[in-house]
């Protein structure tokens, strides 16, 4: 399974962005797909989930009410809204998959990695 993840970029603070990923993967095969970050000097942290077959979503108390993740349909293609970003937003974002039931926040219960995006919150 490959993923792709795009739509990273340099927002002034109280700015929104909107990440994309898509997996590749047999058709009707679905997965639980979800987002992490890395900021420079720190762990990789979970942000949210959306389980498989997209019936429940899941996120970080520091980005509940503010990040929104979608499904497009019943694919494995899921975007990250990301709104109010703040300066501490700033990081790498890595979506992730895997294939198993139930929500997913430790970044070890993924299989799948993409290759990151870069989200900048800077005035």
């Amino acid at each position: 399974v490959q993923l792709q993840a795009s739509g990273g970029g340099l927002v002034q603070p109280g700015g929104s962005l909107r990440l994309a990923c898509a997996a590749s993967a047999r058709p009707g095969t679905t997965y639980a797909m979800g987002w992490f970050r890395q900021a420079p000097g720190k762990e990789r942290e979970f942000v949210a989930t959306s389980t498989k077959g997209g019936s429940n979503e899941y996120y970080a108390d520091v980005v509940k009410g503010r990040f929104t993740i979608s499904r497009e349909g019943d694919t494995n293609t899921v975007f990250l809204q990301m709104n109010s970003l703040k300066p501490e937003d700033t990081a790498v974002y890595y979506c992730a998959a895997d294939r198993r039931q139930g929500i997913r926040v430790l970044s070890s219960s993924y299989n799948y990695w993409g290759q990151g995006t870069q989200v900048t919150v800077s005035s």
